[in-house]
């Protein structure tokens, strides 16, 4: 056998598509379904050559783990491949692996933390010519240096490091030419797929959540947007010692240039696995994530580890704000209420408050005790000092989330689309503070910046 290639490579040669030679992500819709149907296919491929390999007296648990390495290396390169939305969903599966078992868990967290460095970059041709759509032909006049290798990889862009002409340290963010069009390609599938979520979640009125989502993604490909979204972070967090968001020094079109942050991603971080600094950084995320609105600031809708950062004075830095909305109008209500009844215990109270603010559709039946059930988490995280998140404790979660019997009360249940980002940003907060095992204080936390909510919850 020769070293290193893969067998479905001789069983299936094309299950392997060859990346864009500019690394700019494909944009039409068929190539870009032909990437992804590749992976079961390519998945097929190896558990027929395992057969083979079985019978012929190989150790069974090694070749099924062979099977998942390769598997989690294949899908997460087509997902750095076409970046865009699917990029996006492998940030989501790398949340979502730690649901599951250790020993399943562990070819696809290796092959995650791969991702972001094995997405091809533009190269610098393709870069200079975005650099000179956007900023002009006159372009290097702006900086006193320009690093055309690619610091950091993005969903729809990759990150330079660069010199500003006044001396200041940048990050030039640029947009992979075809991004958009990839992007609105995959929303369009993304809608197709609506009547699948509502078989799944009958209870659901999923087609305006849906919707909602692809919006937000939408919003994520404006740079101009992005800019008064970060310059309002900025400002909110300019005097706190504890969290750093860089400043905005120019934005055009399809380029953003924000002062550079040195400090270590918390990817890398958790690795080592310090387990004091990395609760104490969990609690500064959380504070982030917490305080950004009361503030004045937004929801910050895209946390996950490759976007914090801890500074060489120890601050928690943040970076990339193009997920970020105001709070839904009535979210401080809606948390009250629904607070108040998870603290008293009161089922009957809590099924009223659910049904009042649209959690479930008039009419329909609710297993209200197993909700109650359900949120027993979040009222023994109000009311203890601190609450101790884990992988472990997040298997748990999704496992009685994904539960796809019948009865799982999930499906009686739907979304008010307003408060979609809500939901993105505390899956995403909530997973990241499990990957730190934080002891969170969250009713500190609640009374400290939300305390008429958290006094008309019982707090």
């Amino acid at each position: 056998m020769a070293g290193g290639e893969s067998d479905v490579g001789r069983v299936m040669p094309f299950a392997r598509p060859k990346p864009p030679r500019d690394g700019n992500p494909p944009t039409g819709r068929v190539v870009r379904s032909a990437r992804l149907a590749a992976v079961p296919v390519a998945y097929a491929g190896r558990r027929i050559a395992g057969f083979g390999k079985r019978a012929a007296g190989r150790d069974p648990a090694a070749v099924d783990r062979d099977i998942r390495l390769r598997t989690a290396e294949h899908l997460f390169q087509v997902l750095g491949e076409l970046k865009g939305c699917v990029a996006k969903l492998g940030q989501l599966l790398g949340l979502l692996e730690l649901g599951l078992a250790p020993d399943l868990a562990e070819p696809y967290r290796q092959a995650l933390a791969r991702l972001h460095d094995s997405a091809p970059a533009m190269l610098p041709g393709a870069v200079h010519a975005e650099l000179a759509t956007h900023l002009g032909p006159h372009w290097r006049s702006l900086f006193l240096e320009f690093d055309d290798r690619a610091s950091a990889a993005a969903s729809v862009g990759q990150v330079h490091r660069a010199r500003w002409h006044d001396g200041t340290q940048v990050a030039v963010k640029v947009m992979y030419p075809g991004a958009r069009r990839a992007v609105l390609a995959d929303l369009q599938a993304l809608r197709r797929a609506t009547p699948l979520f509502t078989a799944l979640l009958p209870g659901a009125d999923t087609r305006p959540v849906v919707e909602a989502l692809c919006e937000e993604i939408r919003d994520e490909l404006d740079y101009a947007r992005e800019a008064v979204n970060q310059r309002a972070f900025a400002a909110a967090f300019a005097d706190d010692p504890d969290v750093v968001v860089s400043r905005v020094i120019a934005q055009r079109g399809d380029v953003l240039v924000t002062e550079w942050l040195d400090g270590t991603p918390l990817s890398r971080l958790i690795i080592r696995g310090d387990a004091d600094e990395l609760d104490r950084l969990g609690v500064l995320i959380m504070r982030f994530l917490f305080s950004a609105p009361a503030r004045g600031a937004l929801v910050y809708g895209d946390p996950h580890p490759g976007n914090f950062l801890r500074m060489p004075d120890g601050r928690l830095g943040v970076v990339d704000f193009g997920a970020c909305t105001p709070w839904p109008g009535t979210f401080l209500d809606v948390a009250s209420d629904v607070g108040a009844a998870v603290i008293a215990d009161s089922p009957a109270d809590l099924e009223a408050a659910i049904r009042r603010h649209g959690f479930v559709a008039p009419g329909r039946e609710l297993d209200i005790a197993t909700v109650v059930a359900r949120l027993r988490p979040v009222r023994d995280a109000l009311l203890a000092p601190t609450y101790p998140l884990s992988a472990d404790w997040l298997r748990e979660q999704v496992r009685l989330v994904t539960d796809l019997r019948l009865t799982n009360v999930l499906r009686q249940l739907t979304m008010p689309p307003a408060h979609t980002p809500i939901l993105r940003s505390f899956l995403g907060g909530v997973a990241v503070l499990c990957q730190l095992h934080t002891a969170v204080p969250l009713r500190a936390e609640c009374t400290r910046w939300y305390p008429e909510t958290a006094a008309a919850a019982g707090l």
